[in-house]
């Protein structure tokens, strides 16, 4: 879709996500060939992962407008580095529920422009859920369960 068809929102998040995923692509084909990678290469590879990971979405169950942009706004952020892979699931359960329970948070994502208040409150939005989610993993790994709080993204054929 041209850029002036897309929700400004949509322009903010994309612009930075399409030049970082083609880097990251391109990294990712150059580290197969063996070679050492230092901290910050294999820093950028995990969170390109987690990009490719964000930008799957389930056959069944497509996402709103504004649950895109938060999400893809907290993959730009690196919000979500730290946490495993097998939890970018549970993340973006976490972030659907959040606009699905507060619909004016969700109309203000999608009718942001690029230097809307809005961002502000939607990043501190997803460092507090994020902060919930990492405690919630501490606490399951502290009671010996070793349970992951995310769930694998299954995409039923």
């Amino acid at each position: 879709m041209g850029g002036k068809a897309q929700l400004s929102a949509y322009r903010k998040v994309a612009g930075d996500l399409r030049l970082s995923y083609s880097q990251f692509q391109e990294l990712e084909s150059f580290s197969r060939f063996g070679t050492r990678l230092d901290e910050e290469t294999r820093g950028k590879l995990a969170h390109g992962r987690k990009v490719r990971e964000f930008l799957k979405q389930n056959q069944f169950r497509s996402l709103t407008a504004a649950e895109q942009i938060a999400i893809l706004y907290g993959v730009n952020l690196g919000l979500f580095d730290d946490l495993p892979l097998e939890a970018s699931g549970r993340v973006e359960e976490e972030i659907v529920e959040l606009l699905g329970s507060d619909t004016g948070l969700a109309a203000a994502v999608e009718q942001a422009g690029k230097d809307d208040e809005v961002w502000d409150l939607l990043r501190k939005i997803l460092e507090e859920k994020m902060s919930s989610l990492r405690k919630e993993k501490k606490a399951l790994e502290a009671a010996g369960s070793g349970g992951e709080p995310g769930k694998k993204r299954k995409n039923p054929q």
